[in-house]
């Protein structure tokens, strides 16, 4: 396999070098210096060339060596090696690719621009105060020039060469800051500090030269930003279009390392240090609006979906990135679609970083506990938020849109709940945030973000208890028929809810059956199938008499009014106004593994549920009750109707 020669000396071409040697893929980097020799990865695959070479000794040198292509990684402002390096490989016929350095992603609009080094000096004439030099120290002279140069502080390479050209020129050692780098925002701020300077000249040498944390510097301190633009260049490509070329040409299709990693609440100061080591590390990141700021401020290349499918998709189509890093919002293991994008990501190795969540923040904000709280997130699903504030203490919740938290602070208030205290968190972690406290009254007057999460402490609260077999007269019943309790205690018992189901009340009547499979199922939800008017005025007044709100009321008759509605995991049929048969055929086209529970009391009924034997598995009993009813210094049994059960799996 041939090798590919790299011209680097920027750690952009040590990157791709790395990059080759974890494919398996031979290089050769070209350094000037023994210096530059040293910063190269000691990385298997990877031979070192020291040394400057003019055109005609490169032309020489590709002619000796069978390289597949080369890739110019020099600086951007080179511009005579570039030259050379493609003169060179034209004419020994190699194919020569041109790295193009990413742009600066953080814009110096208070900056001064400049066309050269010589332009910069030019504009230093003109000013007062200290200045602090960062081009390097192969272009000094223009610099020397100055009628003041004791006020210039030149920032160089610690190497032999660097501090000889300086001393060529009488720069005297207390203005020479000989350290390599990288510096961050503090370090330079710190320096520009200490050394009293008022401007600062950099090349805009975009994110792998630490452009943006020298503006941000100079912003910190109040210096000015004198930058020598960039040389325009036509023709070139990114470092994920090298990567992507060389990995076609030597037909390798690698899966990269995916990390997913949990932001925190928001702002980069609440990340763990593990995840902003994963961030720096990346070679491309994937998230959703504001979760990308980070990475857009490092200047990584990113993609903006939270979508799994397209994520993935995103992901085979760019194996040019051997570390991708995918950023969720709080922590992955709290109400994040991390579970659903690690089923997608299936044929991957991928790790997990946790975040650190809504809850724990908020919950230090407020000085209270949470492991004695009920978590519940109504941000993007639906859950019966009410009844969790009724029963528990404390609930903490991750809240949706506003109008969404409007219409539960309402209900709050309408099933006297007013004594609640609500505590909400916005856009926690960011300059604006938020914390605000009071009742549901109080917060009803206030406009918070979709960024928001809430506790709420009920003193007051009532210890759930099972209720199976409500009484008939805790119900508003009028003239419409009911099932009775006993029958409803064992109907709800074998349709076997779940904490979450989906269940329709076909002929509801009064709404007792859905009132207790409401309450059974209170993370669940509960449509409420009536063709009567009357009968659906009742199942609504019942509904808010037991404060439930995961009932919803379905005005008409099945299966019609059913054909739109959520595929069902359960169904009770009550009622089917002789449509048994196709009532119960398309349930099981919705769900073919749906639980159903059919009661009759009319033999005509009856007969439609043994017809069904021959098409479904079904266990049949039929119960008959009676109840004490006092006559006299007696009590005689009342016998009831005898009800058919029928449940079909």
């Amino acid at each position: 396999m041939k090798a590919v020669l790299i011209f680097a000396g920027t750690s952009e071409g040590r990157e791709l070098a790395s990059f080759l040697s974890g494919a398996g893929i031979e290089s050769w980097v070209s350094v000037a210096t023994e210096y530059g020799e040293t910063l190269l990865p000691k990385e298997e695959n990877i031979t070192a060339v020291t040394g400057y070479k003019d055109r005609q000794e490169m032309e020489i040198f590709l002619r000796e060596h069978d390289f597949s292509c080369v890739v110019d990684a020099t600086h951007p402002f080179a511009q005579k090696a570039t030259e050379h390096i493609k003169g060179a490989c034209k004419d020994a016929d190699v194919p020569y690719y041109r790295l193009l350095r990413e742009e600066e992603h953080e814009m110096a609009g208070d900056a001064v621009y400049v066309g050269s080094v010589r332009e910069a000096a030019e504009y230093l004439e003109q000013t007062k105060g200290n200045v602090m030099v960062t081009t390097g120290s192969k272009e000094l002279d223009p610099y020397m020039e100055l009628t003041d140069p004791s006020r210039l502080y030149f920032r160089i390479l610690p190497s032999a060469p660097s501090l000889a050209l300086c001393q060529a020129r009488n720069i005297p050692p207390k203005n020479i800051i000989a350290m390599q780098g990288p510096f961050g925002r503090e370090l330079n701020a710190a320096l520009i500090r200490q050394l009293d300077c008022r401007y600062l000249v950099t090349k805009a040498s975009g994110q792998a030269g630490g452009f943006s944390e020298k503006i941000q510097a100079c912003r910190d301190t109040g210096a000015v930003p004198v930058v020598i633009k960039r040389p325009e260049e036509a023709d070139g490509q990114s470092m994920g279009e090298i990567k992507k070329l060389l990995l076609k040409l030597y037909g390798m299709k690698e899966k990269p390392a995916v990390t997913i990693a949990g932001t925190g609440p928001g702002s980069e100061a609440m990340m763990t240090a593990e995840v902003l080591q994963a961030l720096t590390k990346a070679d491309a990141c994937i998230g959703s609006g504001r979760m990308l700021d980070g990475a857009k401020k490092r200047g990584k290349p990113v993609f903006d979906s939270y979508r799994p499918e397209e994520i993935k998709a995103w992901i085979e189509a760019h194996p040019e990135y051997r570390n991708i890093l995918i950023l969720m919002s709080g922590d992955p293991g709290f109400y994040s679609g991390t579970k659903k994008l690690l089923d997608q990501l299936s044929g991957y190795q991928a790790d997990v970083l946790p975040g650190i969540s809504s809850l724990s923040a908020f919950c230090a904000k407020l000085g209270i506990s949470w492991d004695d709280m009920v978590l519940c997130s109504v941000h993007g699903r639906r859950q019966n938020l009410i009844q969790k504030i009724r029963h528990n203490r404390k609930v903490f919740a991750l809240l949706g849109k506003e109008d969404e938290f409007r219409k539960l602070c309402g209900l709050m208030l309408d099933y006297g709940m007013e004594d609640v205290t609500v505590c909400v968190g916005d856009s926690l972690s960011y300059e604006q945030e938020r914390i605000f406290k009071g009742t549901p009254k109080t917060a009803l007057n206030e406009k918070f973000s979709n960024l928001s999460c809430a506790v709420f402490i009920n003193e007051r609260f009532e210890a759930k208890k099972l209720r199976l077999g409500i009484p008939e007269e805790e119900f508003i019943r009028d003239k419409v028929p009911m099932t009775k309790d006993e029958v409803r205690c064992i109907s709800v018992a074998k349709l076997q809810l779940q904490r979450d189901s989906i269940i329709y009340d076909i002929g509801a009547g009064t709404g007792s059956v859905s009132v207790e499979m409401a309450m059974a199922s209170e993370d669940g939800m509960v449509y409420a199938v009536e063709k009567k008017p009357l009968a659906a005025e009742l199942i609504g007044k019942n509904r808010d008499k037991f404060r439930i709100t995961n009932l919803e009321i379905i005005e008409g008759t099945a299966p019609e009014a059913i054909s739109d509605l959520p595929a069902p995991t359960h169904a009770f049929i009550g009622g089917s106004s002789g449509n048994l048969k196709e009532i119960v055929g398309i349930l099981k086209q919705k769900n073919p593994a749906v639980r159903i529970v059919i009661n009759a009391i009319a033999l005509e009924t009856v007969a439609e549920i043994a017809a069904l034997g021959g098409e479904y598995e079904m266990e049949i009993v039929q119960i008959q009750a009676a109840k004490g009813k006092k006559a006299g210094s007696y009590h005689l049994m009342m016998g009831q109707n005898p009800v058919t059960i029928a449940v079909i799996e």
